[in-house]
């Protein structure tokens, strides 16, 4: 079972990350596009907790090991192509992930997804829906009722 927290609960710890790794990533990288994305970004969304940020850049592997040098580690599990490369950090205290993606690539899809929730409550609220219903559910299944959802708002945004 996926234990989901009120905004209340999560997303002061989540800004306060943000600012934090966003501030580290800009020293690094410093022509980068650092975005807070995922639940945590939006305001009254449920969550699992953790901290989503894309970090848009000209040439991902150019930029991988400054990533790295943050602490963060690439994600092996996950999708990664020329454009798009997952990590997650490593200290246990701390879930955030990072999504380093080409700048206009198809991957800005995860700005228009928040930007999508942010301005409808609507479709906030029936995201939170999904996942309450889903969060009994194996990972795996949890996140695919998510995709139904998070393609459907993406077909309507095009």
């Amino acid at each position: 079972m996926i234990k989901l927290y009120v905004p209340a609960d999560y997303q002061p710890r989540a800004e306060l990350w943000f600012a934090e790794v966003s501030a580290q990533i800009q020293k690094q990288i410093p022509k980068a596009r650092v975005e807070h994305i995922g639940a945590s970004s939006i305001p009254g969304c449920l969550s699992k907790g953790d901290l989503d940020i894309l970090v848009a850049v000209d040439h991902v592997e150019d930029h991988i090991a400054s990533i790295e040098e943050l602490g963060f580690r690439i994600k092996s599990e996950s999708l990664r192509t020329p454009d798009l490369c997952p990590f997650e950090i490593i200290n246990p205290e701390r879930d955030i992930g990072i999504q380093l993606i080409r700048s206009g690539s198809e991957f800005e899809f995860f700005i228009t997804f928040r930007d999508a929730l942010r301005e409808d409550p609507c479709l906030c609220a029936r995201y939170n829906e999904i996942k309450m219903q889903a969060h009994t559910l194996p990972m795996d299944e949890y996140r695919a009722e998510k995709s139904k959802f998070i393609e459907e708002v993406l077909a309507a945004a095009r």
